[in-house]
């Protein structure tokens, strides 16, 4: 079983992967996180130089609307691929993907509703921090100088 750290950096490398094969240009940047039963991929950097061009050219809206729906298109159609890699990753069955892309940043967003949670290990770190976290609260004394009684101690 994985942990959340490594599904999340899976999904990040699949669609970075998935954007430079199938898109023609990987991203500058991409991020992943497992949210519950939610997957939200952040690709940054994704535009291509025609794609800059292109709405550059043509007036904001039309260069704008033009490149959302031919890369809402190009998701749509490899959208069984995306999905399968998704469920090879996390074991989860796809519900529904949701995209959007900025023209003006170039970043992109997808966004999977899984079936439910992905079932992940604890990773050592948070083990650690967790355990590190009790002991500390163990260690806590409630001793409190002012009120205590010293004349035992003070007898001897």
């Amino acid at each position: 079983m994985k942990t959340q750290g490594e599904i999340e950096s899976e999904l990040s490398e699949c669609m970075g992967r998935f954007e430079q094969e199938y898109m023609g240009r990987g991203p500058k940047e991409v991020r992943a996180h497992l949210i519950g039963d939610l997957v939200v991929v952040r690709l940054k950097g994704v535009l291509t130089a025609a794609e800059q061009h292109l709405v550059a050219t043509l007036s904001t809206d039309k260069g704008r609307d033009l490149l959302k729906q031919v890369r809402s298109h190009l998701i749509e159609i490899a959208r069984p691929t995306i999905e399968a890699m998704i469920k090879e990753i996390t074991g989860v069955k796809v519900l529904s993907l949701h995209h959007d892309i900025s023209t003006s940043t170039g970043e992109e967003v997808v966004l999977f509703t899984l079936a439910e949670p992905p079932a992940c290990r604890e990773s050592r770190n948070n083990k650690l921090t967790e355990s590190r976290n009790t002991f500390g609260s163990h260690r806590t004394s409630k001793f409190n100088p002012a009120s205590a009684d010293l004349a035992p101690l003070i007898a001897r």
